[in-house]
């Protein structure tokens, strides 16, 4: 069984927070026994920086301070091997590797199982917390929460793995360090009540936005430059206020048969392929929100960023591999839905549309105005697919009810709201990464960022350092 262990903390100098009200709180380190949660985010508070937060008790056979660096290497190494084993114990676990070619081939050659890897990560974890990183760089101490954080959700994923059940919420606070504080499905009736007003006609309100949406289908045999121009549009925005490495690439392809409707698998070498889902219509309020997400500044930028300053720069080898169940996700599909909202203003994103956009794609451009104002309304609907994902996997809710309650509540076509419930499936709990983590990178980087440049040196600190969910809880120091 994993290890858990009880933290002291130190309360004297409470830390500012931001963001309250966003549906995260500080995770409690004992509170399942069938997970044992290694007190990762706690932990990692106290490591962040500034410290506001007394580390945790020391061990007998502490690690002595001037080895802390080369420690923690050694533990970082050992982690990417544990991770791509764990990979070969679960297809899909790993999204992303760059690394030496050879480690992956050992991981592949003979896997411990997974009882063994449990023993294992449990041993690294302690390996680490016992490095004894105070006199390091912020950013050194900021490494050891990451990598303990990792550990916390490797432990989650292997338990469940093993057969465990875990609540819905003890696995997103296991997995991704954050307890997701979700409102009733009735709180969001007024919400409905406010767009029935903007849409009003026959039929049910979810029919009403699936005739309104079709309308601003992208024609297939236009989708490839639509979602280029659309790409491109959020590069030249990002790079004002980001410097990526010089080379740095995509390839776009259009697929079927998936349950998400974009992805970004990034190859190292500053090089992602994105892929679109076209199962369903494209529509062109996707195109803006896809090219920011998968590519900039979303999912491409940070894989560029920490493969560049973490991986390469600083040689640290964690970096190399992307575990999704992860803090990672939180911070990575948090940030790409701010980029969003980061890169485009209202009246801007309006403007490229009707000019650029609708005119490719050989749709109407006055449908973009209003298309724009239901898609602010629909936002306010975005809770209701974590509130349906957890009342369905906990079992309180059966598959059916799920899609019905995602065509009412998200207003989805029967279609769409089938492809949502199948992502459920599929990737479980990982559906709060989108939601919450939005509310805190929004939280933490408008709490200090009064001006657009300012945001953006936010961002761009959030998806180019080892940043975890905990992290985001502390407000930022400035530069």
């Amino acid at each position: 069984m994993p290890h858990a262990e009880r933290i002291e903390t130190n309360h004297s100098a409470p830390c500012r927070r931001v963001g309250h009200g966003v549906g995260l709180r500080a995770p409690d380190v004992a509170r399942s026994g069938r997970v044992g949660w290694l007190r990762a985010c706690t932990v990692a508070a106290a490591l962040l920086l500034g410290a506001c937060t007394s580390l945790p008790p020391q061990r007998s056979g502490v690690v002595p301070m001037e080895s802390a660096s080369t420690a923690l290497a050694r533990a970082a190494q050992d982690y990417v091997h544990l991770t791509l084993e764990i990979g070969e114990r679960e297809p899909g676990y790993v999204d992303a590797y760059y690394g030496p070619p050879a480690w992956q081939a050992a991981a592949k050659l003979k896997p411990r199982t997974v009882p063994e890897l449990r023993v294992a990560t449990h041993a690294l974890a302690d390996r680490i917390e016992d490095v004894d990183t105070a006199g390091l760089p912020a950013l050194e101490r900021r490494r050891q929460a990451f990598l303990l954080a990792q550990l916390t959700a490797a432990q989650t994923r292997l338990a469940m793995l093993a057969g465990e059940k875990l609540s819905f919420d003890d696995e997103a606070q296991g997995l991704f360090a954050v307890h997701p504080q979700l409102k009733p499905l009735s709180a969001y009736d007024p919400v409905l009540a406010r767009i029935e007003h903007l849409l009003p006609g026959d039929g049910l309100l979810w029919q009403r936005m699936d005739r309104h949406s079709s309308r601003t289908a992208i024609p297939a045999d236009r989708l490839d430059a639509v979602m280029r121009a659309a790409i491109g549009e959020c590069r030249r925005r990002t790079v004002e206020h980001i410097a990526l490495p010089a080379g740095e690439k995509f390839t776009l392809e259009l697929v079927k048969k998936q349950p998400w409707s974009g992805y970004n698998w990034y190859q190292g070498n500053a090089t992602s392929l994105i892929q679109i889902n076209t199962d369903l219509p494209v529509l062109m309020s996707r195109a803006i929100d896809l090219g920011c997400h998968e590519g900039y500044p979303g999912h491409h930028a940070l894989n560029v960023l920490l493969e560049q300053r973490l991986h390469k720069e600083r040689g640290w080898v964690e970096f190399a591999v992307y575990p999704l169940y992860s803090p990672q996700s939180f911070i990575a599909e948090g940030s790409a839905n701010y980029g969003i909202e980061l890169a485009f203003t209202d009246a801007e994103r309006l403007a490229f549309e009707t000019g650029v956009l609708y005119p490719l794609a050989g749709l109407d451009p006055k449908l973009a105005a209003r298309d724009l104002q239901l898609l602010r309304a629909r936002a306010a609907l975005a809770g209701a697919r974590q509130t349906i994902a957890r009342e369905y996997l906990d079992g309180r809710i059966d598959r059916a009810t799920a899609v019905s309650l995602a065509q009412k509540y998200q207003l989805l076509s029967p279609e769409r709201a089938e492809q949502s419930i199948a992502f459920t499936d599929k990737y479980r709990s990982y559906v709060i990464n989108y939601g919450l983590g939005l509310d805190q990178v929004r939280a933490y980087i408008e709490a200090a960022g009064t001006t657009a440049g300012q945001r953006w040196g936010l961002m761009e600190r959030i998806i180019s350092e080892p940043t975890i969910p905990a992290d985001l809880m502390i407000e930022p120091s400035p530069r």
